[in-house]
């Protein structure tokens, strides 16, 4: 996001409130959250708004590619301010955590697609699932007990 949320409403056209330099605001304060989470914050803020106001000035803001929307699969849509760069998202199977990554390829080599069919590409969208380290640490000690556990017990035998 450009240091001034300000400037940078103005630069793109779009009359500057202070619902949506709340709505940028909190967008610009933690990625990947939701539009009820962003509504939180922004009620923190500057007061009572609406949910629909919220909803309002995200969409407002993903059409002019101040913010940038994205929806996992069986996931609530998401925003965030990291736009322009084409980069992608790790995705956590068990906690929901979304984590930034860069393109694996590159800057942008994803947006030649081997035969694009005449369309224009602008952006690829790549989603990596798997589980995070924290619930990667929260699973494996607790599979090595149940493992442990599983094993029958070896008595020692004395020799007569």
């Amino acid at each position: 996001m450009s240091s001034d949320p300000v400037d940078l409403l103005r630069t793109r056209g779009i009359q500057v409130t202070a619902q949506r330099l709340a709505v940028l605001r909190a967008v610009a304060s933690e990625p990947h959250m939701t539009a009820e989470q962003v509504a939180v914050i922004v009620r923190d803020d500057i007061g009572a708004i609406s949910l629909q106001s919220v909803y309002d000035a995200l969409n407002l803001l993903v059409a002019d590619g101040v913010i940038r929307r994205i929806q996992p699969a069986g996931s609530a849509a998401r925003f965030e301010d990291r736009v322009g760069d084409n980069h992608h998202h790790l995705i956590c199977r068990q906690c929901g955590r979304i984590t930034d990554v860069d393109c694996a390829a590159g800057r942008t080599p994803c947006l030649t697609a081997p035969d694009d069919k005449g369309y224009e590409v602008d952006e690829a969208e790549v989603a990596y699932w798997g589980r995070c380290s924290t619930c990667l640490a929260k699973s494996k000690p607790s599979a090595f007990r149940a493992r442990k556990r599983s094993r029958p017990r070896r008595r020692k035998r004395r020799d007569q």
